[in-house]
């Protein structure tokens, strides 16, 4: 018979992947990470309250935030929207030198303290500091999973020794090896980068042993179609979904893009259907 432990974190992580074993969740930790100006162009997403309300009511799977934001726009969670907090992270005030290591910000009983569903901290993988995110995560998933709580794992390998062009094909290895490293220390979800092809991408799902493989989303594209069809790719290759920030909150009304990611995900829509059907073309 399961422990406790195991069947809290299978009914936590049902709150983010529908039937399906999908999920499209929404990335809100770029004022901290890239600072305010990421949502210049949009000025009112600046206060999460008002975005994470647009992205519920569009029906988004799970909303991923740092503990600060959680306790400012939580109140807009649905009962059924998963909440993800991330307890490390780091600002691009840092010297050069230092961008290479997540800090901690808080620790599992604030997320708890929070409402969370899941779990996340991120490691660079190849980073000098590898060690000291290693240990971080290592200290976040085992306290974590005690309490029946899944861990996510940014699995993002980057440092001075990588070739850090994720599109050609010769370095899909890198990310391969950052998402077997995840699902080797503990992750129950693993967030990283596409590496330029389904058959290439399909090798990380595989490397990842079982363990749901979620797209990076990454900066805007200009042609709503091209992401729509980058997260298409993925789920062709066996991925699990999408975490998605920029890609959103970076247009004026999110819903139809938001809408137009679900039928990609969830129904296995044509990207060109899909964005024909949201009004995105």
């Amino acid at each position: 018979m399961d422990a406790y432990q195991s069947v809290g974190i299978r009914r936590r992580l049902r709150r983010f992947f529908r039937r399906d074993g999908r999920a499209l969740i929404f990335a809100m930790d770029h004022g901290f990470e890239h600072g305010p100006t990421d949502f210049e162009e949009h000025w009112e997403h600046v206060n999460p309250k008002i975005i994470v309300r647009k992205v519920v009511r569009a029906g988004i799977d799970g909303v991923m935030m740092l503990p600060g934001i959680a306790r400012i726009a939580g109140d807009e969670l649905r009962p059924n929207t998963g909440l993800m907090i991330k307890l490390t992270s780091k600002t691009n005030l840092r010297p050069k030198e230092d961008q290479l290591l997540q800090s901690q910000l808080g620790y599992v009983e604030d997320a708890i303290k929070l409402g969370a569903d899941a779990i996340a901290a991120t490691v660079y993988w190849g980073s000098p500091q590898e060690d000291i995110m290693t240990r971080q995560f290592g200290e976040i998933a085992s306290y974590a999973h005690d309490l029946g709580f899944p861990v996510v794992q940014f699995a993002y390998p980057r440092g001075p020794r990588i070739n850090e062009k994720y599109g050609k094909k010769e370095d899909y290895r890198v990310v391969m090896y950052g998402a077997r490293a995840a699902a080797e220390s503990g992750a129950d979800m693993i967030k990283t980068y596409w590496t330029g092809s389904k058959k290439t991408f399909a090798k990380v799902v595989d490397a990842a042993a079982g363990v749901p493989v979620l797209l990076s989303g990454g900066a805007k594209t200009e042609d709503p179609v091209d992401f729509l069809k980058l997260v298409w790719n993925v789920i062709e290759a066996g991925g699990s979904g999408a975490v998605v920030g920029r890609n959103i909150f970076q247009r004026e009304d999110p819903t139809p893009m938001i809408k137009a990611l679900l039928r990609v995900i969830h129904r296995n829509e044509d990207p060109e259907e899909a964005a024909k059907a949201e009004g995105l073309i």
